[in-house]
């Protein structure tokens, strides 16, 4: 691991929200947040506010879909410029490669048999092309919300439902992974960091209940899958192993991936106190995501401190708070910027290897419900930003708010 991310002082850092769901039909339109926020023509102002506000890394995405537009045919004209420009600014870009969405042209999108291949041309290309401005890579962006959402809710293409689309959905992921990160140490060399960045999953409540107990048992073993599979631990005699089999992934497939690990240098984790912890009910029902969600309870830094104490003993590796903030008012922003940094910083003086903190998004994002209206965005517009997205006759202007003079005088050193 690059001795930038030493874990000597915490590093503070920053994401745009990157979700690309170009995929569109019937009562569906295409999600690309990059274009929902006119991130597109706004990114060397939106570059400058990073800057302003002290954050020295930025989570940011390469969207596969328009630098791969066509088999065969690349287009990175966008993307030079905003990498190059971070690059003047002295800003370190740790680059998301998926983040929920592929090319219009991958018929069955993470159901192809040729997924794997394809992104890890995606990977390489990428990690060839800025081998000597970025060597950070999160090749897969919340694997386990992926394969939630596209296999077993049916919410995003492919549309797969029930545990067996999940487990689909997650092993592709993982050998679509492995592929990309051997071709981003082939560009990079040892200068590479990989930083898996995944949510972090509680479930809180009648988890006892009869009926909610056997689904409680699987789900506190699954929340780890990915980054099971993606250590070689997914083995005759894990919890999960026969299950996948069961499932119709074949046993050679699952022994592949055991057979060649390949773990991370950073475990980003993802933690947001309003929605990570998930409420069972006795005699309640749910399915869990957009189209039947549990309840949620907010355990504030109580949950925050378990998810990522969690990774760090279960994996072993530097932990990264990869994105947290809630939606709300500005006050409740600041109260929970400064609450997590206390956290964090109590857990680092008891020597839990945490080496950023990430507030994300940057300005306001679109939610994700705008797919299935036909409302404008702001109609949509999440209140998480440190500067909030303001429609002006010149299109959405970034207003500052009093999150970001607080955010900045953490990143400076300078809060009381």
């Amino acid at each position: 691991m690059s001795g930038w991310w030493s874990g000597e002082r915490l590093r503070f850092g920053l994401g745009i929200e990157d979700t690309f769901v170009p995929q569109s039909g019937p009562g569906e339109r295409a999600i690309d947040e990059y274009e929902l926020t006119e991130h597109y023509t706004r990114w060397r102002d939106d570059l400058d506010l990073v800057n302003r506000v002290g954050a020295e890394f930025l989570r940011w995405g390469v969207p596969w879909h328009r630098v791969n537009p066509a088999p065969g045919t690349w287009d990175f004209e966008w993307t030079d410029r905003v990498l190059g420009r971070m690059t003047e600014l002295g800003i370190r870009p740790v680059v998301d490669l998926l983040h929920y969405g592929t090319p219009l042209w991958l018929e069955d999108e993470f159901a192809n048999p040729d997924f794997a291949a394809r992104f890890g041309e995606f990977a390489s290309r990428t990690a060839q092309r800025y081998s000597d401005i970025v060597t950070d890579y999160t090749p897969v962006n919340e694997p386990m919300i992926h394969a939630q959402f596209t296999g077993e809710y049916a919410y995003w293409p492919p549309y797969l439902e029930g545990q067996s689309g999940l487990n689909r959905i997650v092993v592709a992921l993982a050998e679509a992974s492995q592929l990309a990160q051997a071709g981003i140490r082939d560009a990079v060399g040892a200068a590479a960091n990989i930083v898996h960045v995944d949510a972090g999953f509680r479930y809180v409540g009648d988890v006892t209940a009869m009926e909610h107990a056997p689904h409680v048992e699987r789900l506190l073993v699954e929340r780890f899958l990915f980054e099971d599979l993606m250590h070689g631990l997914v083995v005759d005699g894990h919890p999960l192993h026969q299950g996948l089999l069961k499932s119709g992934i074949e046993l050679r497939r699952l022994d592949r991936i055991a057979a060649h690990p390949a773990p991370p240098q950073i475990m980003g984790v993802n933690y947001y106190p309003r929605h990570s912890t998930e409420v069972f009910e006795a005699g309640v029902s749910h399915r869990g995501g957009f189209a039947d969600p549990r309840p949620t309870r907010d355990d504030g830094v109580a949950g925050l401190r378990e998810v990522l104490t969690a990774y760090a003993e279960r994996y072993g590796h530097p932990v990264l708070l990869s994105e947290t903030c809630v939606t709300g008012s500005e006050t409740e922003r600041i109260t929970w910027l400064n609450d997590s940094l206390d956290e964090i910083e109590d857990l680092r003086s008891g020597g839990i290897s945490i080496v950023g903190y990430t507030w994300w998004p940057l300005f306001d994002m679109i939610e994700w419900t705008w797919r299935h209206t036909s409302a404008p965005p702001l109609a949509h517009r999440l209140a998480m930003g440190l500067y909030d997205l303001v429609e002006t006759e010149g299109g959405l202007q970034r207003r500052r708010n009093s999150v970001a003079k607080a955010y900045r005088a953490h990143a400076n050193g300078e809060a009381d």
